[in-house]
């Protein structure tokens, strides 16, 4: 039976590039569009993506009560629709989601038997690197996803599952392996080290919030 697949991870953490890797190998899964305020990034296309919507249109929505989860992250608005998820499903797909912690909570409320995988990058240094190879954020912005990152990492044991992204094609494998019910050794409250590794990238995330708030 279908059901959804939620990648959650800190900003740079590669949950989105993940999504789109299993979109492109799986035909039993599906993406679910979601709204949000935001500019569109570079590439990025409408109706694809996401569906790129205006503040009042966002609103006029969420008090419709049409999304299945909405948050307000870094500014900015985003939101699953209730449709977008039941019209994947009801097509015999998985529905594949990236979507942050906060949002997570309110969906598994409407959806929950959904699948929850949290995506850790491999260090805060790799984190910074993906951020900064966006070329859209400055420096005000990036203190305020390592922020964000401190805080969903403190969720971690909110998902069942968690994969490090060291390598974009072992962390894709993975996943999938998941999705296929092979995933026991990728439980993250079994996992050997995983509270040492989660406090390593707290304490590097801590030191370049440090760095860059003392730039000018």
């Amino acid at each position: 039976m279908p059901v959804p697949i939620i990648l959650s991870s800190p900003s740079g953490g590669g949950k989105t590039t993940i999504a789109h890797r299993l979109l492109i190998a799986r035909r039993d899964c599906g993406y679910s569009v979601s709204c949000t305020t935001r500019a569109p990034r570079p590439g990025e296309k409408e109706g694809e993506d996401y569906y790129f919507i205006s503040r009042d249109e966002f609103k006029r929505r969420q008090k419709a009560g049409a999304f299945a989860e909405s948050a307000t992250v870094h500014g900015h608005l985003y939101g699953t629709l209730r449709s977008e998820v039941e019209r994947v499903m009801a097509s015999g797909q998985n529905v594949i989601m990236d979507i942050d912690v906060q949002g997570t909570r309110q969906f598994i409320k409407a959806f929950p038997d959904s699948l929850l995988i949290f995506v850790l990058p491999p260090s805060s240094e790799a984190m910074l690197e993906r951020l900064k190879a966006r070329a859209t954020e400055d420096r005000n912005a990036l203190v305020r996803r390592f922020e964000s990152a401190k805080e969903e990492l403190k969720a971690i044991d909110l998902y069942r599952y968690v994969v490090v992204n060291d390598d974009l094609e072992t962390a894709v494998t993975a996943v999938s392996d998941i999705v296929d019910g092979k995933g026991d050794r990728f439980q993250g409250s079994r996992s050997p080290g995983l509270d040492r590794r989660v406090k390593e990238l707290v304490e590097g995330i801590q030191r370049a919030i440090g760095q860059y708030s003392k730039r000018k």
